[in-house]
């Protein structure tokens, strides 16, 4: 358990089998995914080669605590990661010195932006990093001023019904997608990993509370990055680019960053692909194990 305040997050701390390791990882997870998800992939994999990984359910979510539930609030989802931070530094074994951050999907800007100003954080690792400003600006087929102005209506009107409304994060089956249109890989294999039994979590509702979404249309993960974020980057990107805008957010923030050290871009894989198929998979974390060896 992580104290954050009044409430509690629930986490998992990897461990090598020796059970001691001087560099600690904390993990970002990507949006919607709990704990057991793309986490446990990537934290399992690094205890493995030596490095402790503390992966957590974001406040709000999972089985951590936080009202009203499926919220993704990308500034709390930053201080997740510091409270996490704050926990590991009074944990037997762990030298916070050596801590470093793993951030995956939107996990990877919430990183990077809790990074810019967290500078016990010692080394900034992403995979497939996605700004989640830029994302959801981009998703809005009216623009994000005309989604402001609607999301602002919606809030009178829950104020008024006491009713909270949530909605999907993706179409619960290939078909629901299909007959809405979204017809592309991409959309398909984000549903085959969350919502089927190659990667779904009972914990993982696919439900976001709509009031949250206007956090995310006023947010840029990359905010200051260029004078702040001082410490070793590592990026890490699906050669095949889709239309998730993690290669060309992984890119820009490539360009952006202070001290990148190491860029790799992992042939064949999609954004997806890179959340369990262990070939891209091992590949990343193999890469990552090097960085945070020399920089941690």
């Amino acid at each position: 358990m992580i104290p954050r305040g009044p409430i509690e997050l629930v986490a998992d701390l990897h461990l090598p089998d020796n059970a001691t390791a001087p560099r600690t990882v904390v993990l970002s997870t990507p949006g919607s995914s709990v704990k057991e998800q793309i986490g446990a992939n990537y934290a399992s994999r690094l205890a493995a080669r030596g490095i402790a990984a503390l992966v957590f359910d974001p406040a709000h979510q999972g089985e951590s605590g936080g009202e009203p539930r499926d919220l993704e609030d990308p500034y709390r989802r930053g201080g997740d990661i510091s409270y996490a931070i704050d926990a590991l530094t009074t944990t037997d074994g762990v030298d916070p010195e050596r801590i470093g951050v793993l951030g995956i999907c939107a996990g990877g800007g919430y990183a990077v932006h809790t990074a810019r100003t967290d500078h016990r954080i010692k080394a900034v690792g992403t995979v497939v990093p996605g700004n989640m400003g830029t994302s959801f600006r981009g998703f809005q087929p009216d623009g994000p001023v005309a989604a402001l102005d609607a999301l602002a209506d919606a809030r009178t009107e829950e104020s008024r019904s006491g009713e909270l409304t949530r909605v999907n994060w993706l179409p619960d089956t290939v078909a629901e997608a299909e007959a809405a249109g979204m017809t592309d890989i991409d959309t398909a294999q984000a549903i085959t990993y969350y919502r089927t039994g190659r990667g779904g979590n009972e914990r993982s509702t696919n439900l976001r509370l709509a009031r949250g979404d206007a956090l995310l249309l006023g947010y840029d993960a990359y905010h200051l990055v260029d004078p702040l974020m001082t410490q070793p980057l590592q990026v890490v990107l699906a050669g095949r680019i889709g239309n998730t805008g993690s290669y060309e957010s992984g890119m820009r923030l490539w360009k952006l960053a202070p001290n990148p050290v190491d860029l790799m871009v992992v042939d064949g894989a999609g954004h997806y692909e890179m959340y369990d198929e262990p070939e891209y998979v091992d590949a990343a974390v193999d890469r990552l194990a090097g960085f945070y060896d020399r920089h941690l």
